[in-house]
């Protein structure tokens, strides 16, 4: 018997809907991550692109437990001197909750050629509206 690889024409892509509200943030992200990454599917193979497409909306509305809102911080450096900058959880979610949840998923891909090409397959949107609907996305469930 011989091992089937995925081949990248003979993929099947299926694209999904997340509704984010009231979703806690890192179970949400990991099945996200899988659908991207194609674990959920027979035909996996760890070096190609087996992954499906994954809509997330309503990015504002994500909870957190704990005291992350104001325990999390994220880092960025300007590369200048004294260009560090800090953000809280709370601040980030109100300014930016799209990236929140794509650097969440991004955290559980590889960090190489594949990862960079399965980040893009993730679309996230602040609201409940999306501009995908042509693909006719299948709602993707997430148990809390």
């Amino acid at each position: 018997m011989n091992t089937k690889f995925a081949k990248k024409d003979e993929v099947e892509r299926k694209w999904y809907v997340v509704d984010a509200a009231d979703q806690i943030l890192g179970r949400m992200a990991t099945r996200i991550a899988t659908c991207l990454r194609g674990k959920n599917k027979v035909i996996f193979t760890p070096h190609a692109d087996a992954g499906d497409f994954v809509i997330v909306i309503n990015a504002e509305k994500v909870k957190v437990t704990g005291r992350k809102l104001t325990d999390k911080v994220y880092y960025t450096h300007s590369q200048y001197r004294g260009g560090l900058r800090e953000r809280t959880l709370k601040e980030r979610l109100a300014a930016e909750p799209e990236e929140v949840i794509r650097d969440a998923v991004w955290g559980m891909l590889p960090k190489n050629k594949l990862g960079r090409a399965l980040i893009k397959k993730l679309k996230v949107y602040r609201g409940g509206r999306h501009g995908h609907a042509a693909q006719k996305p299948e709602v993707l469930q997430i148990l809390k």
